[in-house]
């Protein structure tokens, strides 16, 4: 499948009217407006849904809990925070190998800069 294809026949344009009229009940003036509080992708934001995505948003809108994303939504969380998580730990790696390379003037010199206070280790 292509990127930002959708994965299924697309939806009758009466399911668009019925999502369109859904969202202006819940204040939402268009799909792109309501993109972000309903986890739309861009696609979805343009009002290009499949069958399965309009009856699923349908549901969500009925059930009185719009902004309570579905399984994808959940998914696309989990793998943001782990991704986050991922980059933090190869961030704190990198830090610490560019302080582990300093030599030891320089770092207690900068150390004191700051307002530190640096004594040498005893030999």
């Amino acid at each position: 499948m292509a990127f930002g294809q959708s994965s299924g026949p697309p939806a009758s344009g009466k399911q668009i009217e019925y999502l369109a009229s859904l969202l202006e009940q819940h204040d939402y003036g268009s799909f792109r407006e309501a993109r972000h509080r309903l986890g739309l992708t861009q696609r979805q934001a343009s009002g290009k849904f499949t069958v399965g995505e309009a009856s699923e948003l349908i549901d969500r809108l009925n059930s009185g809990d719009p902004e309570a994303t579905g399984g994808a939504g959940e998914q696309l969380l989990l793998e943001s925070s782990i991704t986050a998580d991922r980059a933090d730990a190869r961030l704190q790696r990198h830090r610490e190998e560019i302080v582990a390379g300093l030599p030891a003037d320089l770092l207690a010199d900068e150390l004191t800069r700051r307002g530190w206070c640096c004594i040498a280790p005893a030999d």
